[in-house]
């Protein structure tokens, strides 16, 4: 029980920081990154930098995989992620080895043309290239959609999906695979509501979730007994609940996250540097001068 307190304080010491001073939420916008597109569900790659991104139109339809890299004169143009397929695709997410990227997909499989989006992932290998894409199976995937999906560091995949069974219309689940078998649960009335979560976001050390319900981002604590009852975020973050895809810094004491700007640039980057000045997001040779 001492081990779980202490483990539940530490958690908590970025969060009790921020606490006592206002929030400082700042717009990052490279250039070549934003666009008036909508930029979102921003993902580093741990092996070289290059961040990968969702681009979308204007009204957050369309979404595609776009990866960029950091060079002399800035960060390239985008491309296509080198894995991309047919249908719509979103939310990636590396390992902390940068060896598998999760994502989701709405891609063609097995000749049929799918209408939801799945759970997918994708292996690297040491030379740098990218493998055949793999639908997750059932009962990982489901009839329904699913969205987000992101690794804890205990093992647990959480991600959100609108399947039967859940507390609410959308809620956040977890599976783990133990000797080839998957085990799928409800992640409980601490972060689901009878309303609408969608995106789960663990920690570096697991100690901490950010979870993207229908009105904004949430918070909670990892305890002895489960995760916390969640807190909404700051009203510097959320803004006007469209706050969405966000990213841990890999310390954990910084976080990227979009935010539907409701003008022509749409869908844009934000950070909040919860304690502390860390840099990062890195900077990288040319910066977008534009005013918040």
């Amino acid at each position: 029980m001492k081990r779980f307190a202490s483990m539940a304080l530490a958690a908590a010491v970025p969060f009790a920081a921020a606490a006592a001073t206002t929030p400082v939420v700042m717009l990052w916008a490279p250039e070549r990154i934003s666009s008036d597109r909508f930029e979102s569900h921003p993902a580093f790659d741990p092996r070289n930098g290059d961040l990968y991104f969702v681009r979308s139109s204007p009204k957050f339809e369309g979404w595609r995989i776009f990866a960029s890299r950091c060079g002399a004169s800035g960060w390239s143009e985008p491309v296509s992620a080198a894995f991309a397929g047919d249908g719509v695709e979103a939310d990636p997410w590396f390992t902390a080895d940068g060896s598998r990227l999760y994502f989701i997909s709405s891609r063609t499989t097995d000749g049929i043309k799918r209408k939801g989006m799945d759970l997918w992932q994708v292996d690297r290998d040491a030379n740098g290239h990218w493998g055949e894409p793999q639908r997750l199976p059932e009962p990982v995937n489901s009839s329904g959609n699913e969205w987000f999906p992101r690794l804890a560091r205990d093992g647990w995949l959480y991600f959100g999906s609108d399947r039967p069974g859940g507390l609410g219309r959308t809620d956040i689940w977890r599976a783990r695979e133990q000797n080839g078998r998957w085990t799928v649960e409800n992640a409980g009335a601490a972060l689901n509501t009878a309303a609408d979560e969608y995106e789960p976001l663990p920690s570096p050390d697991g100690k901490t979730m950010i979870l993207m319900a229908g009105d904004g981002l949430y918070r909670s604590e990892r305890t002895a007994a489960g995760w916390s009852k969640r807190v909404k975020l700051p009203a510097q973050v959320n803004v006007n609940g469209s706050e969405i895809g966000a990213a841990f810094s890999p310390s954990g004491r910084t976080l990227l996250f979009a935010r539907d700007t409701k003008g022509p640039r749409s869908g844009e980057l934000f950070v909040w540097h919860i304690a502390g000045n860390e840099a990062w997001p890195r900077a990288c040779p040319v910066l977008a001068k534009r005013s918040r």
